[in-house]
């Protein structure tokens, strides 16, 4: 019944669309059957979820082949695109359909029904796709639901504790009898002809890999640390790049060993199921003990590295046996699981087998923890506070000490029967901290070939590249990490399904590609601009008459326009449709205008300093009672440097509505005023005299318009007298009047001319009385001692007017 309406809808759709018959609104014949199919298996699939009684993998398969078809309709939903809207802009083009009783040309008429079947005809497998993709969505987000349902309850299961003696009998029987199978198996193996056979057949090969096995699992680590120890005595530049790399072979060369070891044994077929299946394992628990032990190794070589100040050389060791140990507990556990699987054992044995590994687990990441802390303690406050100063490691320091403390309270959980749960931490927990010792020493090696290849050597640690490598090797273990906590590969492959299908924000999708194309697009335009702005700058307008405030205004507009268009062209590439924000946009910018009024005021205030120009870079101005040189206009503000060298921003907005005072627009001359007075009684005219020649001897003042000297007037103390004179250059005018007053003073001296100071005379009006009176003396004052301590301020001390202010 279901199928059948599902049907009536389809056809639905289709008569929504097909104005000239349903024949040119049917799907095609393959097409048709591919959506049966997907109708069946759609139904199936509810069907399965309602029922909430399938296993697991049966849930995962059926979720992989809905994801199949979910993948086909999104590429069906984008196909046709182009052709679409070719179609829908002929039907725009013959405008509106006549209404009523009007009618149009036979022809019109004929090609507009002729597109109108074209473009139902790719509409309606689009449209059924997008039906099918949401459906598809929704039944895939069901099944992960049951899953993750599943899977929590399982963590949260409560079960038998392994601390209780009932079940410690039991366990000891399934573990005997599970070794005893797999020897009986080997045993009985070995009796038939048909591994004689093959031991006998393929014996050459086998020695062959027995030996290679021998001499790669014997010499494989001593060679390698061969190769590293050479190329530290080598030193130069690179040699701990080198070093690293040899290193991995230290893994790589006892790796193939094991594998060649497995497949001789392999190959002999001695061994039965159980066998068989834990051989299949040896490579992967080899590669683990492997791996661990190469961390350990690249431990001890970063310590060695920095003279042990960090580390002495028997913590290193005695950490390195710690995270070989952990290795072995992973191996461990795996075969525990290995073990449930081939037996089918109880939960009580399966608690009581995992107990004591999660134990020991736990007290190796206890031991670990606490030489971390005594290196931290011993290491001092000042180191440890550089090593953490980058955001990289203080990552990694939140981190560890986390996944520390959620280790260590594993066996609590183990002992209350949740052993589910304490083994999905506690060994999570020390994949986590290996993973974290992989990215920290993998950061390390890239700073080094990074610094290598720049030349900076071990500066480069300290880098913001190095930064940006831990920064990018952070997001690129995320899944690794979610898949140790637990995270299912689905759940991933999901989520990366949907970043790339993109995020709709206020009608606009955002997907990786489009979002890369416009950042590709800007940076390329961004670049263009910035080579077009220094090609002006250096090269094409130096050559022209422009003065220097006019370039720099030349300069920086080219930047905002070329920043404007590359922007602007970025999103027309990456097809950003934002018609559809214009509304929001309208209604945002009356509060943005309001909230952002005064830094819109100065944007436009510095684009009318950049259009007008009534100040330029390297003027002299005056605003506000700050006067210095103009420095660098930007949109913003401007920056002047006062004469005592500080810099002083100043809103652009201050420089449009305030009154600026520009002693340099135009051009460089300016006035000087050199005051000066000398002593009543002194001939005026040889003051003058004198003053004129001063000035007209300076080489910055200019002899058009030619100085003058004014006799201002009776001043209380002298005679007021004053240069003017036009300069050069106003810059110099501090100069030209020390030049002047050195010049004054020694004229004035030869000429005999007094320059008066400020003096004034004392009368008494009753000295007799004063004279009469016989003087008082006063008992004779011992010196006080200086004062030990400060004096004690009241609140006279702070009343206003006390202080500098003018």
């Amino acid at each position: 019944m279901l199928q059948q309406v599902r049907l009536c809808l389809t056809l639905v759709i289709f008569c929504m669309f097909g104005l000239v018959g349903a024949a040119t609104a049917q799907l095609t014949d393959r097409q048709s059957e591919y959506y049966q199919g997907w109708i069946k298996t759609a139904d199936r699939a509810e069907a399965v979820i309602d029922a909430n009684r399938a296993s697991n993998a049966a849930m995962e398969n059926l979720r992989s082949e809905i994801n199949g078809y979910r993948e086909d309709f999104n590429r069906a939903r984008g196909a046709n695109t182009e052709r679409i809207q070719t179609l829908e802009s002929q039907l725009k083009a013959l405008g509106p359909k006549p209404e009523g009783d009007a009618s149009e040309p036979e022809d019109i008429a004929a090609l507009r029904e002729h597109l109108e079947n074209q473009l139902n005809s790719l509409r309606v497998p689009r449209i059924i796709s997008e039906e099918a993709f949401s459906r598809a969505n929704g039944l895939i987000s069901e099944i992960d639901q049951i899953l993750r349902e599943r899977q929590k309850k399982q963590l949260l299961e409560k079960g038998p504790s392994p601390i209780n003696p009932v079940y410690w009998g039991p366990a000891w029987v399934d573990v005997k009898e599970a070794f005893r199978s797999l020897i009986n198996e080997t045993v009985e193996n070995m009796r038939t002809d048909v591994v004689r056979e093959q031991v006998t057949d393929r014996g050459l090969g086998i020695f062959i890999l027995l030996v290679l096995s021998a001499v790669l699992l014997i010499f494989g680590k001593h060679w390698s640390e061969k190769g590293g120890d050479y190329l530290r005595r080598l030193g130069g530049r690179g040699a701990g790049a080198w070093t690293f790399v040899i290193s991995l072979l230290r893994i790589v060369l006892p790796w193939i060993g094991v594998v060649a070891i497995v497949t001789a044994i392999d190959m002999t077929d001695v061994l039965g199921l159980r066998g068989t299946l834990l051989l299949d394992e040896i490579p992967y628990w080899a590669a683990i003990i492997l791996f661990y032990d190469w961390i350990g190794r690249q431990i001890y070589v970063m310590s060695a590295a920095n003279d042990f100040k960090r580390i002495s050389p028997a913590r290193i060791t005695e950490l390195r046996i710690y995270i070989d140990l952990l290795a072995i507990m992973l191996i461990l556990h795996e075969l525990a699981l290995l073990f449930e699987q081939i037996e089918n054992t109880s939960d009580a044995t399966r608690a009581v087998v995992s107990f004591p590994v999660i134990v020991v687990t736990a007290l190796l990441l206890l031991r670990v923890r606490q030489i971390r802390t005594n290196d931290i303690r011993f290491e001092g406050s000042d180191q440890a506070g550089t090593v953490r100063s980058a955001g990289f490691t203080q990552v990694i320091e939140f981190l560890r000490r986390a996944v520390f403390l959620l280790g260590i309270t594993t066996p609590f959980l183990a002992i209350f029967g949740y052993i589910n749960a304490a083994e999905a931490i506690v060994f999570p927990a020390v994949k986590t901290l290996v993973l974290i010792a992989a990215l920290v020493i993998i950061q390390r090696f890239v700073s080094q070939v990074y610094g290598w290849i720049t030349g900076q050597g071990d500066a480069a640690r300290d880098s913001l590249f190095a930064v940006l490598v831990g920064f990018a090797l952070s997001i690129l273990a995320l899944p690794i990490l979610a898949i140790y906590w637990g995270a299912r590969e689905t759940d991933l492959l999901e989520v990366w399904s949907r970043l790339l299908q993109g995020f709709n924000i206020g009608g606009i999708t955002i997907s990786p590609s489009n979002f890369l194309t416009f950042v590709a697009v800007f940076v390329i335009g961004y670049g263009l601009t910035r080579l077009l702005q220094s090609g002006l700058r250096n090269s094409l307008l130096p050559k022209t008459s422009i003065d220097p405030g006019g370039q720099n205004a030349i300069v920086a507009g080219s930047g905002y326009v070329g920043i404007f268009l590359a922007a602007l062209v970025a999103i027309m590439v990456a097809g950003f449709d934002l018609s559809s924000l214009a509304i929001v946009a309208g209604a945002l910018s009356v509060g943005i205008g309001f909230g952002l009024q005064t830094i819109v005021s100065n944007f436009v205030s510095g684009i009318i300093l950049l259009v007008e120009r009534p100040i330029s870079k390297g003027d002299w101005i005056d605003v506000n009672g700050m006067m210095g040189y103009v420095r660098d206009i930007s949109v913003r503000s401007t920056r002047i440097e006062t004469f005592d060298r500080t810099d002083v921003i100043v809103p652009n907005s201050d420089l449009i509505s305030g009154v600026v005072t520009n002693y340099t627009r135009g051009n460089t001359i300016g006035r000087v005023i050199v005051p000066v007075g000398v002593a009543y009684g002194t001939d005026t005219q040889q003051v003058e005299t004198i003053l004129g020649e001063i000035a007209n001897a300076h080489p910055m003042v200019l002899a058009n318009p030619a100085p003058s000297v004014v006799f201002q007037g009776f001043g209380a103390d002298s005679l007021d007298f004053e240069i003017r004179a036009i300069l050069r250059d106003v810059n110099w005018v501090l100069s030209v009047k020390s030049d002047m007053n050195h010049e004054i003073n020694r004229r004035f001296t030869e000429a005999g001319i007094e320059i008066p100071f400020a003096q004034r005379d004392l009368w008494l009006r009753n000295p007799e009385v004063l004279q009469a009176q016989s003087p008082v003396t006063k008992p004779e004052e011992k010196p006080r001692k200086a004062s030990s301590k400060p004096a004690d301020l009241t609140q006279a001390d702070l009343s206003d007017g006390d202080g500098d202010e003018p």
